[in-house]
């Protein structure tokens, strides 16, 4: 499948794969730390892992030899899917947590609450303004141009629906 999103989802649509990713993100590297975070079962775990690495999310390494041991490193790729894991985080806290937010982004130096959006990097405003759309690439098929030529993608948000956020130079 062309979509970007598809291709994706085909890498790391399986939930448990998330949660290895942000486990990744803050720090474990090694099969038991991975398991003892998440509460995976050992076999599901190694088939993710399996799957990071042959999507190249993650690297194995190996760090003993006797006995034979791994860790999993996260790779270029894995690194760039922080920002996903970050809007994640911030759509979950802000509709699915009636009882408050339980943990938290924040400023490392001043420990103020961050409100994280996906902007723009030429522009700097959100992209959920209304001046955005998504357009079909070079490499789109004819079926995808036309999708995209009647989107409702980028019609016009209501005013009371937008987050008005430039974010400063």
């Amino acid at each position: 499948m062309a979509c970007p999103v598809a291709r994706a989802l085909e890498r790391v649509g399986e939930w448990w794969s998330i949660l290895i990713i942000r486990e990744a993100l803050h720090g474990s590297t090694r099969f038991d730390q991975f398991q003892q975070n998440l509460g995976i079962a050992p076999n599901m775990l190694a088939r993710r892992l399996a799957g990071l690495v042959k999507a190249g999310i993650l690297e194995k390494r190996r760090y003993s030899d006797r006995p034979p041991r791994h860790e999993y490193v996260l790779t270029e790729c894995g690194r760039d899917f922080q920002s996903v894991i970050v809007a994640m985080h911030a759509w979950g806290n802000r509709h699915f947590a009636p009882e408050g937010q339980s943990v938290m982004l924040v400023n490392a130096r001043t420990g103020k609450p961050a409100d994280p959006v996906v902007v723009d990097r030429n522009s700097r405003h959100p992209l959920t303004d209304s001046e955005f759309r998504v357009a079909p690439g070079p490499a789109a098929a004819e079926r995808t141009r036309r999708k995209l030529a009647s989107s409702a993608w980028g019609v016009d948000v209501p005013p009371a629906a937008r987050r008005k956020t430039r974010i400063p130079a």
